[in-house]
């Protein structure tokens, strides 16, 4: 007859944390089978005839990260991992560094290659966040998985064969499905037709996502999972299954699916190719940002070691302050949808601004140039009262900057290759901010 063993564990938050502890424990002698709740915070070990060693349970869960106990473990007796004053001082120096690399690369243009397709390629800040997220939640839900599939799964042939290959295959199938299933989303928001005020909420909904992650990340906030957001845990059979199997499909098949897994980051970027509703914005968003979390979850599978023993304090707050920032952009990105201009970090410098803008015949006319950098100039003033005729020259579209809006005005205006012109007036004093129909790209007239 089948009994089981009661064991307390401390810091669990996910559906993750449970199936990376099933998966450790149920490999111990003795073990049938394993039920781990990241909500109890508890696990029932199960066996039949041989009781299986509880210091070995134990060391195995404590090997992982978690804090563990034959009986109760109070709140007072978890410690912590905080981060020292001078740990916060070298993380924020850190990104104080990263800020000035960043600034320095745009300055001398080298980042304008991601955007190279002047049609559909606009979308580089996925590709980093998928940097940020492979260090992070994402590391977490998918990296001791990755390193688990590379353990079991049996190739023969040369060291090629049987050590990069299979991972080469995991993030060529992980890449091609995040494109697919994110154009498939950008189809759907496509027919579902949202209004700006609609993706002005999106936009937000993901900068609050964002906001969360980082504010976990900092130690301030608990995991999402504690919200009961997370994919059902029937689901993760599938996964269960793909990981221990040896055909020769399973590596593809396994990139895929993690399109699925419960990581805030896929989620938002999943928000974004919705609002987007296009079958390439949405694809290649998803896929940029699969991407970038390839280098991170690439090389933790072939050194085939626990990412969560290698977290560093220092690291963990840098991308902490990285996803704020991040998330800072976002919302001002969704507030720039309905018109308002907070947070207008892009152009720390206050922007382009236009040196004279010609008045014929009575109409004020304004040339400006859309670039993969912006708009150019971005920051320009008029006369209130005045007919305004607005020239845009578009030359390097992107997927974000073929469209125009100023809402305000209620202006939306489709932008194409050559000269574009909109015409307004401006009837009182003010600003007037304008943008690309996502919000990134921002610009503001300032009447007098």
């Amino acid at each position: 007859m089948s009994q089981y063993k009661k064991i307390y564990i401390s810091g669990m938050t996910c559906v993750s944390c449970e199936n990376l502890i099933s998966e450790d424990v149920g490999k111990l002698p003795n073990v049938e089978k394993v039920q781990v709740s990241h909500k109890t915070q508890m696990a029932q070990v199960y066996f039949s005839s041989d009781k299986p060693d509880t210091d070995k349970i134990i060391a195995t869960i404590e090997k992982l990260g978690y804090s563990a106990s034959e009986n109760p473990i109070e709140k007072s007796a978890v410690k912590k991992q905080k981060a020292t004053g001078a740990q916060w001082a070298w993380s924020i120096f850190v990104v104080f560094c990263i800020f000035m690399v960043y600034k320095y690369v745009a300055w001398i243009g080298v980042l304008d290659w991601i955007q190279i397709d002047s049609k559909n390629i606009g979308y580089g800040a996925a590709f980093l966040i998928g940097i940020v997220a492979s260090m992070s939640t994402c590391l977490a839900v998918v990296g001791a998985v990755v390193m688990s599939f590379g353990a079991k799964y049996k190739t023969v042939g040369t060291k090629f064969s049987k050590n990069a290959k299979p991972h080469l295959l995991f993030h060529a199938g992980r890449i091609g499905g995040f494109f697919i299933l994110g154009g498939l989303l950008g189809i759907l928001g496509n027919f579902v037709q949202f209004s700006p005020s609609v993706l002005s909420i999106f936009t937000i909904l993901i900068a609050l996502v964002l906001f969360w992650l980082a504010l976990n990340i900092l130690g301030f906030l608990p995991s999402m999972t504690t919200l009961g957001i997370h994919m059902p845990k029937s689901s993760m059979n599938t996964w269960q299954k793909l990981k221990e199997s040896e055909h020769a499909m399973a590596p593809i098949l396994l990139g895929i699916f993690t399109f699925f897994l419960p990581c805030g980051f896929t989620q938002s970027m999943q928000l974004f190719a919705v609002s987007s509703g296009s079958f390439w914005v949405g694809g290649l968003t998803l896929a940029f940002f699969a991407l970038g979390t390839s280098p991170i979850l690439f090389s933790i599978g072939m050194a085939s070691s626990k990412a969560s023993n290698k977290k560093n304090v220092v690291m963990q707050k840098v991308i902490g302050f990285i996803i704020l920032a991040f998330a800072f952009y976002t919302l001002s990105s969704g507030l720039a949808i309905k018109g308002v201009g907070i947070f207008d970090f892009a152009k720390s410098g206050g922007g382009s601004l236009a040196s004279e803008v010609v008045t014929e015949n009575g109409v004020q006319v304004v040339k400006m140039a859309v670039e993969y950098s912006g708009y150019n100039p971005d920051v320009i003033k008029i006369k209130a009262g005045v007919p305004v005729r607005w020239e845009i020259d578009g030359k390097q579209l992107s997927g974000c900057t073929n469209q125009l809006i100023m809402p305000d005005l209620n202006i939306k205006k489709k932008l194409n290759s050559g000269l574009n012109v909109v015409e307004f007036t401006p009837t009182k004093e003010g600003t007037l901010n304008f943008s690309c129909w996502m919000g990134m790209v921002r610009g503001r007239f300032i009447v007098e």
